[in-house]
């Protein structure tokens, strides 16, 4: 599935001049490295900080950052003017840099030396003075960039700079990701359609299509000792609440099969659709919610949209609590008071998002016009999550992300043998319905608990993708504006 979140190395480099003296560069660059050192050590980071020096010329700022671009490992960069850095000597590196960029305005010491300040602390210590100058240039070379102020050591500034992190790694996943295509879009279907080859020079997403035969072929071919390993597994994370095993069985076979195409193919998404199941005897249901357990994408019914980017929500979100899966708005509750949306799919639903251990079932589908198949039952857990949907708007992409509540469904649903969701949208159903519908957001989206909009926007705005945030505060009057004013900006090539 190519490289993980904590593969990947972020750089820090400091700017300066020669006008103090290798003195002060002496001392820039110690406490470069103490603050490098320090963040080394925090517990739970995504990836580590390498200090990459104390860049005085444009000459070393141009190399550095060429270096950055051109390292496979490198997902970002991270910059700290601690002195005055004149900012045209950035035009050349910025104008070129194509790494995720932070530029983060803090200063070594959190608080002024009261009693012993000069003017030799005042010429060592003017980040207050070179990042407004670093600032202008960013903003005159219109580059995407995330801004960070703060002091260092302080938790919320950390949580930030972690933000960075997972989105920049975000990006970097993309231009690796390769999705297989079993079989098309569903038929007449609209939302999953889309510009795959805009998707591949923005996004990085390879998305191809594969005859279903090719995929047979690896079913057929699973051995029984691989096809008992999947089970042995299914068996360790799941109850298992049928006698119907050989049904359960078919489906190791199927997923044994899929993960030998897609480790061979180095592919990390796939899609599959209900209307080409030539081949095989069940649609793939139990297969399919094991291996996003694992980290790959999927989308239904061809919609590989959201396979690509529930496999690159899955990566940012490593290592921090909370499921990332493959969702779809299914039906309302109107109760007055108390609407809510329950969201399932006919089968294929992450168990990463499951409340309680989840049950293997088996049961008829009326859809496909195949066997039974198996499938992991439950219901999800509560609390804060988004959805997110990426759809394509002729010219463009658009990311919509909606804040929701996810909570306990209210009652039982013993005759639907399902995984099931339900939440809150924020602000409440009827806007967020309008203002989903408004802004063209499809019925398939990606579900996490562990990313929130703000991982979400900064990823948007690192590739070029217009981002829209329906949230507690959402005004469907303002909402029409900011469409409108993002229509005329990129008609009129205005954004970044």
């Amino acid at each position: 599935m190519g490289k993980r979140i904590g593969d990947y190395k972020f750089w820090f480099i400091t700017g300066s001049q020669h006008l103090y003296g290798e003195d002060t560069i002496r001392q820039v660059r110690e406490h470069a490295e103490q603050m490098t050192a320090f963040w080394q050590k925090q517990a739970g980071w995504p990836a580590d900080i390498e200090f990459h020096g104390v860049l005085t010329t444009s000459g070393e700022i141009s190399r550095v950052l060429a270096e950055a671009d051109f390292d496979p490992d490198c997902a970002g960069v991270i910059s700290w003017m601690h002195t005055f850095s004149p900012s045209k000597m950035w035009i050349s590196g910025l104008s070129r840099l194509r790494k995720p960029y932070l530029h983060l305005n803090t200063q070594f010491n959190r608080e002024i030396p009261w009693e012993s300040i000069d003017m030799d602390f005042m010429n060592l210590n003017q980040s207050a003075h070179g990042d407004r100058e670093h600032g202008f240039i960013g903003a005159r070379l219109r580059i995407p960039r995330k801004l960070i102020a703060g002091f260092w050591q302080d938790d919320d500034v950390m949580r930030r700079i972690e933000d960075f992190m997972r989105a920049a790694a975000g990006v970097q996943i993309g231009y690796q990701l390769r999705c297989a295509r079993f079989g098309d879009n569903m038929r007449d279907v609209a939302v999953t359609e889309g510009d795959k080859v805009e998707a591949e020079r923005i996004l990085g997403w390879s998305v191809n299509y594969y005859p279903l035969g090719d995929l047979v072929d690896y079913v057929k071919s699973a051995s029984d000792g691989d096809v008992s390993a999947v089970m042995d597994q299914y068996h360790e994370r799941y109850d298992i609440n049928t006698d119907q095993l050989e049904a359960v069985r078919y489906q190791a076979r199927l997923e044994s099969g899929l993960r030998r195409f897609m480790e061979e193919g180095h592919f990390s998404a796939f899609t599959s659709t209900f209307e080409d199941l030539h081949g095989l005897e069940q649609l793939e249901g139990l297969a399919a919610q094991n291996m996003m357990a694992d980290g790959y994408g999927y989308g239904a019914e061809g919609d590989w949209k959201t396979a690509c980017l529930s496999h690159v929500m899955k990566r940012m979100a490593e290592g921090k609590p909370g499921g990332t899966s493959f969702m779809e708005d299914y039906t309302y509750h109107l109760e007055h008071g108390r609407e809510l949306i329950l969201g399932a799919h006919m089968l294929e639903v992450c168990p990463s998002v499951a409340a309680g251990r989840p049950a293997i079932e088996v049961h008829p589908l009326g859809i496909g016009n195949r066997q039974p198949p198996a499938r992991l039952v439950f219901d999800g857990t509560e609390g804060d999550a988004v959805l997110a949907s990426l759809i394509d708007m002729g010219g463009r992409m658009r990311l919509i992300v909606n804040d929701c509540q996810a909570v306990t469904p209210l009652k039982p649903m013993p005759k639907l043998p399902v995984a099931r969701v339900m939440w809150k949208p924020m602000p409440d159903l009827q806007t967020s319905a309008e203002a989903w519908m408004l802004c063209g957001g499809a019925h398939h989206t990606v579900m996490s608990y562990a990313l929130d909009a703000g991982h979400l926007r900064d990823y948007a705005e690192f590739i070029g993708l217009e981002f829209v945030h329906i949230r507690q505060n959402t005004d469907l009057q303002e909402l029409k504006k900011e469409l409108l004013w993002n229509e005329v900006a990129y008609r009129l090539n205005l954004q970044p």
